[in-house]
């Protein structure tokens, strides 16, 4: 088989898989054009057609069904022969894409990346930083970090965090002004500084534990974001009361530039987990990321 028809159904596998050209593209890194390129010579060749496609979406025609079950599990099988040779190599390679929430990347993993990449000179990281749910397998990804109560159950997850514990918070200029809740409850007499994430599209209700007895409210407010550390700021400024991380927002505790309430309903909670699809041998380079990052519960 020559290297053009070989590039040509490594184009119409990865189309397949992502679901799209454009991730596909992200994948092999590609334009969407020379796949589509790519696409229409293989489809040329052999005489049929593989992928129904419109502006919008893409799907298989029978005769794509049929191939993509005979040559993905030999693009699967010459993937895993490549990735055995790394334990021949005095050091790790490779490229390592995860999908984490902002706050997660900040925090967790940008100051880990000198100490990872002076370990590992010959592994790239490439890290998308977004909140909201991912489909790390449709969207080309080796991993992501999510929270551990939100985790698909057929995935591998690795703690990378302790445990966490939510706080609702203001400035004391904002508890001048208003009243402190005494309880939860009490939230909806007081300007709530909302979370809408990005995929989910309705308002986080903020959650909460009564005598092991959870439970979730409903908040309003002048402001509405979509990102952790925005609402932090919002809530430095005296616009409202935020729902955090009580680790993320620790320094401004300890220098009373934001007060705490209602800490008696906020209990710790599974914290943050790195997690992938175990259904093929596991990268070398994912490997040692994993390792790296890895921390005892608690």
């Amino acid at each position: 088989m020559r290297a053009g028809e070989i590039g040509e159904l490594t184009a119409f596998v990865a189309i397949a898989e992502e679901g799209g050209f454009r991730r596909a593209a992200v994948r092999l890194n590609l334009t969407p054009s020379t796949l589509s390129h790519s696409l229409r010579s293989l489809e040329q060749r052999l005489g049929v057609r593989l992928i129904n496609r419109t502006t919008r979406t893409v799907s298989l025609t029978a005769a794509g069904h049929a191939l993509l079950r005979q040559v993905a599990p030999a693009f699967a099988s010459i993937e895993t022969a490549i990735e055995t040779l790394n334990a021949f190599r005095d050091h790790p390679a490779g490229t390592v894409r995860i999908s984490v929430p902002r706050a997660v990347a900040v925090r967790v993993l940008a100051p880990k990346f000198r100490a990872f990449s002076d370990l590992y000179p010959d592994v790239v990281l490439e890290i998308e930083a977004e909140n909201g749910f991912v489909d790390i397998i449709r969207q080309g990804y080796d991993a992501g970090i999510r929270l551990g109560e939100s985790l698909e159950r057929d995935m591998i997850a690795v703690r990378v965090t302790s445990d966490l514990r939510t706080a609702v918070v203001a400035s004391p200029d904002y508890f001048d002004r208003f009243p402190p809740p005494e309880t939860p409850r009490d939230l909806h007499r007081h300007r709530c500084i909302g979370y809408r994430q990005t995929t989910q599209g309705g308002l986080y209700r903020w959650e909460f534990d009564q005598d092991g007895r959870a439970f979730n409210v409903a908040v309003d407010g002048p402001l509405i974001l979509g990102d952790p550390d925005l609402m932090i700021s919002a809530a430095l400024d005296g616009v409202g009361v935020a729902y955090c991380i009580e680790q993320h927002i620790q320094e401004h505790l300890d220098s009373g530039r934001l007060l705490r309430v209602l800490e008696a309903w906020c209990l710790p909670y599974p914290g943050f987990f790195l997690y992938y699809p175990g259904r093929r041998q596991m990268p070398a380079a994912l490997r040692v990321l994993v390792d790296f990052l890895r921390v005892s519960s608690g």
